[in-house]
């Protein structure tokens, strides 16, 4: 798939993290997802280590698998098509590799349910990429800025709450 394999392989490990997931389950999709966000920003070819690469599905269960995303993915095919392609020409795929970075990190942070919003852009990415459709990079990039600005406020209330606590424990 050349240049293009980033988009399925990339959508195979942040599309299992829409979902809720037990906890750590991020971490084993966020690192995958790291690894290759990091490819694509380099503009390398993709590649995983040996212990991701050699897993597998068996023949039935992706069977089962793409029986049920067949009217998914119907009705996606709908819905991309090429335009805007100027949003996926190799310099800025470099671009939404670095996003995809961040939200690739960020994913593997143990957030509770914080493993949805940035794989939810990932996949936005993912799929612009895949079918060379700038639309879908601008809709992956709103659910970027506003992943980015969730998780900063996550953060700014967590330093609040140590900051709090802190001066009540010594007060």
């Amino acid at each position: 798939m050349g240049d293009r394999a980033f988009g399925p392989l990339m959508l195979f490990f942040a599309l299992p993290n829409i979902l809720p997931m037990p906890p750590g389950a991020s971490g084993i999709f966020g690192l995958p997802l790291t690894i290759l966000a990091t490819q694509f920003m380099l503009g390398r070819k993709p590649w995983l280590p040996r212990i991701v690469a050699k897993r597998s599905l068996s023949r039935a269960d992706l069977i089962l698998i793409l029986d049920r995303a067949e009217k998914w993915v119907t009705r996606l095919e709908k819905l991309l098509k090429p335009r805007l392609t100027i949003l996926v020409a190799p310099p800025a795929e470099r671009v939404i590799g670095a996003h995809c970075l961040i939200l690739a990190i960020i994913l593997a942070l143990p957030i509770p349910f914080g493993n949805v919003p940035p794989a939810f852009a990932i996949c936005l990415f993912c799929l612009g990429v895949l079918e060379r459709d700038g639309a879908w990079v601008i809709a992956g990039s709103l659910a970027f800025v506003a992943t980015i600005t969730v998780v900063a406020g996550v953060l700014f209330a967590l330093l609040k709450g140590a900051v709090l606590v802190i001066n009540a424990a010594f007060n």
